[in-house]
């Protein structure tokens, strides 16, 4: 069997444990990256792809027909086309759960950052500003506690479940969205009723057609004015550039962004400009913890293992 990882620098490689790979497939060969005009070179007669965001479309599927298995070192598996690989008999295998304990951590590192005015209050620091104090302390940003704040949830999956673990330790109250436009379930709360809620809401939904620009200016404007966004899904789950209208004119607290609509973004993306107030904009690095990304890797192994046994496992197509 012959495989091959077509972008193993996405998961930053130096610090993992790639041996289980070879071990697997006999004839494995891996590249650092990439590009699109180099896609067919690079997969040549594999009949295992691994890709974390490679994108493999209708004509790159069309024209290696030795491919029997297409592995995702993601959840997401928008970067497939998954409809032609369903249609030429090819199974396709995400990863879930890898990341959970990174994510999280994550996203609470954003919430606090912003609640506590961190990055306000360490660049006063810099400027001299405790230095000129009259007093012990620094005073000159509100902070705010997390303890009574209602967090939204929008994707109640893994990731969605680990976030409303630790929030009910901060002593948050939890709402869970219904998913938008979809029938009442019990426990959920209406979309727009959380949009209206919540102090702090955080995404977690894959990116879909339903998905594409969820929150949009229409669902910006419905937050309360002191809420925080917190996107850790995908870029475009959000509207990037109502977004950064919405923060210019204040209609929301703030937004702590690590996933944008365009990646890597150019230097003029628009949630890059200095004017944005209460933006943190973070690299797509939530996911990358090291013991996460190492579970990537094992859980990968896992589901060519499984294919080569005759029983796919997680399989998306």
């Amino acid at each position: 069997m012959r495989g091959v990882f077509l972008d193993l620098a996405s998961l930053a490689e130096e610090d993992l444990d790639l041996s289980a790979f070879a071990a697997t497939v006999g004839d494995w060969r891996t590249y650092q990256a990439t590009a699109p005009e180099q896609c067919l070179e690079h997969i040549g007669d594999a009949e295992i792809v691994v890709t974390n965001k490679v994108v493999i479309d209708d004509a790159m599927l069309r024209a290696a027909p030795a491919i029997r298995l297409i592995c995702l070192t993601a959840t997401g598996y928008n970067n497939v086309a998954t409809d032609t690989a369903q249609a030429l008999g090819i199974p396709v295998c995400n990863i879930a759960g890898y990341a959970t304990d990174s994510v999280v951590q994550h996203v609470f590192a954003l919430m606090l950052a912003h609640h506590t005015r961190l990055f306000d209050y360490a660049a006063a620091v810099r400027r001299g500003d405790w230095s000129r104090s009259p007093r012990f302390c620094l005073l000159d940003y509100p902070v705010r506690e997390l303890r009574g704040m209602t967090l939204g949830i929008v994707g109640h999956g893994e990731l969605g479940q680990g976030v409303a673990r630790i929030a009910e330790a901060f002593g948050m109250q939890v709402l869970v969205s219904q998913r938008p436009g979809g029938t009442a379930t019990p426990g959920r709360v209406p979309f727009d009723d959380v949009l209206r809620q919540a102090d702090v809401l955080t995404l977690h939904v894959p990116l879909l057609d339903s998905t594409h620009h969820l929150i949009d200016a229409r669902a910006l404007q419905a937050m309360k004015p002191t809420a925080l966004l917190i996107n850790t899904a995908r870029g475009a789950v959000v509207d990037n550039a109502a977004l950064a209208d919405a923060l210019r004119r204040g209609e929301i607290g703030g937004a702590a962004i690590d996933v944008l609509d365009t990646e890597p973004p150019p230097p003029d993306h628009v949630l890059l400009a200095d004017d944005i107030p209460n933006l943190i904009v973070t690299p797509h690095s939530a996911w990358a913890g090291r013991q996460a990304r190492q579970n990537a890797v094992d859980e990968t192994v896992a589901n060519i293992r499984a294919f080569l046994a005759g029983s796919p496992r997680n399989r998306v197509v």
